[in-house]
């Protein structure tokens, strides 16, 4: 649906504020995405949402009174007072990512790992949340533990993707479902010798079996959506479509997807305002 604006064009926004990174999204009054910008969280949660809010306005020439309605999800969603609504993160990233799916012929199952968790999730063919499964109680299959292990390997994040396929041998077992002990393993591996290649495949294999019994619990439906930062990672996506034996099917942007859902929502919320329709909405 159109709406009818002969002067100032609209636009709508979602912001994601999770524990590691904010992401912002930006769409227009026709629901299509004009912009996206991710920035490192910080301690000062409030202060770096507004600011990442206000660089992804400037980056595409926008007003801060043209956007018309925004909606905060994530951990940090009820520390953004500026927001017309907030919503679960699980929420939004099932009309994110229902959304984005439809390129790839749709998707049903949705696995997200964040900072801090990781989810499963499974949508109906609207976007809208019919099941879902977390784990919150340990770091050892999030994005948290990829970064202890970059460290104690003494590599950056980003490279932890080619040393996947660096190994000459077969992925080490990573035993340990916490992430100081999952630390010690590392540097034990480290000092008998093993190879970086061969720790971090493993790495990524730990997290992929705990990933797949969370998948597995919402049951698997086709191919499969991967959202977060570790989707950027091509041994970890590669790890979990073996361990599932699914194709995985990773955005252009995986961190925003969340963000892009709750800027979709919030045009969608004005538009009811205006007595234009717009979807129904089921919170997780």
């Amino acid at each position: 649906m159109t709406m009818k604006n002969a002067s100032t064009p609209l636009f709508f926004a979602g912001i994601d504020i999770g524990s590691t990174a904010i992401k912002v999204a930006l769409v227009n009054e026709e629901g299509a995405l004009v912009g996206e910008h991710t920035t490192d969280s910080g301690s000062l949660f409030h202060k770096n949402a507004q600011a990442a809010l206000q660089t992804l306005l400037d980056n595409n020439g926008v007003e801060r009174a043209q956007v018309r309605y925004l909606i905060a999800t994530g951990y940090g969603r009820k520390l953004f007072k500026e927001a017309d609504d907030s919503i679960s993160e699980i929420t939004a990233n099932g009309i994110g990512a229902h959304e984005v799916g439809k390129r790839h012929g749709g998707i049903r199952t949705i696995i997200n790992i964040g900072g801090q968790d990781s989810k499963a999730i499974e949508i109906d063919d609207t976007g809208n949340v019919v099941n879902f499964a977390m784990n919150d109680k340990c770091a050892a299959g999030t994005g948290r533990f990829l970064d202890v292990a970059a460290r104690n390997l003494e590599i950056d994040l980003e490279e932890l993707g080619d040393y996947h396929f660096m190994g000459t041998g077969a992925p080490l077992s990573i035993n340990s479902t916490c992430t100081v002990f999952a630390e010690s393993e590392i540097i034990g591996l480290l000092a008998s010798g093993h190879g970086k290649g061969e720790i971090v495949a493993g790495i990524h294999y730990s997290i992929a079996k705990r990933t797949a019994r969370l998948a597995r619990r919402v049951g698997i439906d086709g191919k499969i959506y991967m959202d977060g930062g570790p989707a950027l990672n091509k041994g970890l996506v590669a790890a979990i479509a073996d361990e599932l034996e699914r194709e995985i099917v990773v955005p252009d942007a995986p961190q925003t997807t969340t963000a892009f859902g709750a800027a979709l929502l919030a045009r969608s919320e004005w538009l009811a305002d205006q007595g234009q329709g717009g979807g129904d909405r089921v919170d997780a």
